[in-house]
């Protein structure tokens, strides 16, 4: 008994919430006992009696639960209102923002994608994989630095020779220390020395002398791969001033070195500073003094040039090799020009 009335103290503060379905649920229990007692316990008309009695029970059922229906329906009636008038109403504004937000995201993530300039390289062989990254497929290539020596060994006959393999055409640019310029040939020289007076990964040292035999290799090399591949648009710069960077630009990187052969920085195509640094190398090549490539018909140079090639070459493209240079020196700068030292080989 204790336990039953335990039961009922539990649930009548649910039956007192929910009176309409509380009764509707007893009267449905009473007619279905209804349904299943015998007809003689409601007298002779007991079939009669008991149908009424259902019947009657549940029109009282239905009503109860229309009642209830009802009930919901009115109590639904304020919150839907207000959360059409509310945060429904406001949802058209609420998914602008959101577009709003995410062109906002958008731009932002473009922007700290411009921002990262530059990633160091820290390296040789790092310096060495972005070289080769650099030259894969590229359809052009912009130098500017000392004299051009990585570029000679490297660079320019691997570019060239992959576009002979599929035919593709490639625009390279140049732009070295003039060698017919005394003073700056001089500073280089200095400025190499300065950081190194042991030879470095070539086998020599820094003079001036060296500085112009450097520089009169890269114009050689530039005629010699001209002439031998038609697709080829090479032009040279001389310029009257060094710089203690080289940059070397493809068509989906940048990477600039120094003299510390462990230490480079490179950037991709697209980015704020890749951007710059090829505009840069292209005002920097018009303002030096050109060197009449298109003149490379009227020279032809062998596969091995000879000593009368190389200074009648030279001769003629106005860049003369200097009078104290004997046949000796003309044949270091044909084997720099062809068969440079890859300075950063390890």
């Amino acid at each position: 008994m204790a336990r039953f009335m335990a039961t009922v103290r539990g649930v009548a503060p649910w039956a007192a919430q929910n009176a309409d379905g509380a009764i509707a649920l007893g009267l449905a229990i009473v007619v279905g006992v209804l349904g299943v007692m015998p007809e003689d316990i409601f007298g002779a008309d007991g079939v009669d009696v008991q149908r009424q009695l259902v019947s009657a029970a549940t029109l009282v059922i239905l009503a109860l639960v229309a009642t209830a229906l009802l009930r919901d329906r009115a109590r639904q009636a304020p919150v839907e209102a207000t959360i059409t008038s509310g945060a429904l109403a406001d949802l058209p504004q609420r998914l602008r923002r959101l577009d709003e937000i995410d062109t906002l995201v958008a731009g932002t993530r473009k922007a700290l994608d411009s921002l990262q300039l530059v990633r160091v390289l820290g390296s040789r062989q790092e310096i060495a994989q972005a070289h080769a990254e650099a030259r894969k497929d590229t359809t052009r290539w912009s130098f500017k630095g000392g004299t051009g020596t990585y570029l000679r060994a490297v660079t320019l006959p691997e570019c060239a020779a992959a576009a002979r393999r599929v035919k593709r055409h490639l625009t390279v640019r140049i732009e070295v220390i003039d060698p017919s310029n005394a003073e700056v040939c001089e500073t280089y020289a200095h400025y190499r020395r300065s950081l190194s007076d042991v030879p470095d990964g070539t086998g020599e040292t820094w003079t001036t002398d060296r500085v112009r035999k450097e520089s009169f290799a890269t114009i050689l090399a530039a005629f010699w791969h001209r002439q031998r591949y038609g697709l080829l648009d090479i032009g040279v710069g001389l310029s009257a001033t060094m710089t203690t960077f080289r940059w070397d630009l493809s068509a989906s990187r940048l990477i600039m070195t120094v003299e510390d052969p462990n230490r480079a920085m490179t950037a991709l195509a697209g980015t704020f500073f890749y951007e710059n640094c090829d505009t840069e190398l292209r005002l920097s090549f018009e303002q030096a003094r050109q060197v009449p490539l298109e003149m490379y018909k009227r020279v032809p140079l062998s596969d091995e040039p000879t000593v009368e090639e190389v200074q009648e070459l030279f001769e003629r493209i106005g860049v003369p090799l200097p009078r104290a240079y004997n046949e000796h020196d003309v044949v270091a700068i044909a084997r720099k020009a062809l068969r440079a030292v890859n300075p950063y080989k390890s």
